[in-house]
């Protein structure tokens, strides 16, 4: 395998780490109906764009410039182990933002790579490979199409990253199963598929189950002014990821639902410790790919 250079992004402007830089997001409709990957991908790219700023400056120092996090609840991969040692090995991110994740793979010995559909998620990415000197070699492109050649990965993981905003997630797994090695892992963090019953509500509003669990058709948001979706997220329930993985002979070896930590007041979108002692938000699935 060939490492991807960083690419090339010349026309915004640098990013300071306290940047809130991007206008207002416009006023959106939300519709509950179905959205096929072209729609999603032109949705999500731009939305993340203009979010990209106001992300890393809220959540950045949680998640650390050479830190992996999970999800919302905090659990660390040092603590979790999700991806047994890295040292050595060639590990690929799918939807890395700004390269975190990935560069602490590197800090552990692991040469990290990056892909992002975001231009500007990989502006900062680039931002904290100058700061630590740690620097992670990413790319501009989709789940469902990774720019690399078959078996160049020992492991491909997803922390919640692209899987959520994909429709074809038949193709983006098959994607993940061609560039993985024999004997690689495969794993990823989504929105635990319980939480699409309630409201996206941090408060007690969200300990309601409103929705059917069942209902697979995506989240959309449609901006009101022009009628453009501007942003999509697709549901599956645990039993679609676990045919997703088993049918392309993917062999489930963890899957964690991490709790809440009892001093943990972040709020994060929907995400909090009213809802979070209560429900689990997260789901992290580990599984291998046979030698």
């Amino acid at each position: 395998m060939s490492a991807p250079s960083s690419p090339d992004l010349p026309d915004l402007p640098p990013v300071a780490p306290d940047s809130r830089s991007h206008p207002p997001l416009p006023p959106v409709l939300v519709e509950r109906r179905a959205v096929d990957e072209a729609e999603s991908r032109a949705a999500n790219g731009p939305d993340w764009d203009r979010y990209a700023d106001d992300y890393q400056a809220t959540h950045g120092e949680f998640l650390g410039d050479v830190g992996f996090v999970w999800g919302p609840e905090g659990l660390t991969e040092e603590r979790a182990g999700v991806l047994g040692d890295v040292a050595g090995k060639d590990v690929l991110e799918v939807g890395s933002g700004a390269g975190q994740c990935s560069r602490w793979v590197r800090s552990r010995g692991g040469r990290g790579f990056g892909l992002d559909l975001s231009h500007r998620q990989l502006q900062h990415s680039r931002r904290l490979d100058e700061a630590t000197g740690l620097a992670v070699p990413s790319v501009r492109g989709t789940a469902t199409d990774l720019p690399f050649a078959d078996g160049s990965f020992d492991v491909v993981f997803s922390s919640f990253g692209a899987l959520q905003f994909v429709a074809d997630i038949d193709v983006a797994v098959d994607e993940v199963v061609r560039v993985l090695r024999p004997g690689g892992r495969f794993a990823f963090s989504i929105t635990h598929p319980t939480r699409w019953m309630f409201a996206d509500d941090p408060g007690e509003e969200g300990l309601v189950a409103s929705q059917s669990y069942w209902d697979r058709r995506p989240y959309v948001e449609v901006d009101e002014g022009s009628g453009e979706v501007s942003y999509v997220e697709h549901h599956r329930t645990l039993g679609d990821w676990v045919s997703l993985l088993a049918d392309r002979g993917l062999v489930i070896r963890r899957l964690l639902e991490p709790e809440w930590p009892e001093h943990h007041d972040r709020v994060w979108g929907g995400w909090s410790a009213t809802r979070g002692r209560l429900t689990p938000g997260t789901a992290i699935v580990a599984a291998d790919l046979p030698a």
